[in-house]
Parts: C-alpha cells; sequence; structure tokens
C-alpha cells in the first residue's frame, strides 16, 4: 500500500488534564502517515486522483486549534476518526507530541500514537 508522510505540523492548542493547559494552552506537534492507493494519480498527475493533503493538514490544525480535551488521546482520536472519513484512506497512523508537558522537573516530550484501518 502507498503512503503519505505529513510531519512536523505544528499547533497551539488547548488540550490538557490541568486547567491551565485549557486556558493557557501548549504547543503541539502531529505527524501522519496515510495509506491509500496512488496508483491513479501516478499516471494520470492529476490532483483529482489522490488525497488533497493541504485539506488534511488544515483539519489537522482546526481541530488542535479548537479542541478543548482532558486527555491527548482524545485528541488524537479525534484526529484519526476525521482522516478516516476520507474515501481514500484505508490507513491511519497519528503521532501527536505535547512538547512541553507542564510536568515539575521533566524536559521531555509526550507523545501518543495511534494507528486505525477501515
Amino acid at each position: 500500500m502507498d503512503c503519505f508522510h505529513l510531519t512536523g505540523i505544528r499547533c497551539y492548542g488547548y488540550t490538557g488534564y490541568l486547567p491551565e493547559e485549557q486556558v493557557l494552552g501548549q504547543w503541539f506537534e502531529v505527524n501522519l502517515t496515510l495509506w491509500l492507493d496512488l496508483s491513479v494519480a501516478g499516471k494520470s498527475d492529476a490532483i483529482e486522483d489522490t488525497l488533497d493533503y493541504r485539506s488534511v493538514i488544515n483539519d489537522v490544525q482546526h481541530l488542535v486549534k479548537t479542541s478543548k480535551y482532558a486527555l491527548i488521546e482524545r485528541l488524537v482520536d479525534a484526529i484519526t476518526t476525521s482522516i478516516l472519513e476520507s474515501d481514500r484512506v484505508k490507513q491511519v497512523q497519528v503521532r501527536l507530541t505535547k512538547l512541553a508537558a507542564p510536568i515539575p522537573d521533566f524536559g521531555g516530550k509526550i507523545t501518543v500514537e495511534i494507528t486505525r484501518s477501515k
């Protein structure tokens, strides 16, 4: 199966368990792998025969910017569900990273990864 890798989608959002995370917000990074058949587009060279990944990026940015979930697991699930609504996408992997989790003495990142198929 063919795939697109869309990486480094950075957005400022308001998902988090702590109340201040939903008020002050924080930066997130989303990386996607979308599995679909690209054989027709490979021959036709027509955007109508493929997935317009600009719309996928826009949808992800909108979800991150406007959602206020307590858990990043819920945000990743919402992104996954949204992408799988496309007729073209057969499987998706979403990796969402909280770039600066508000945890004392922790300078690392927190990442949740979900892979779903139709």
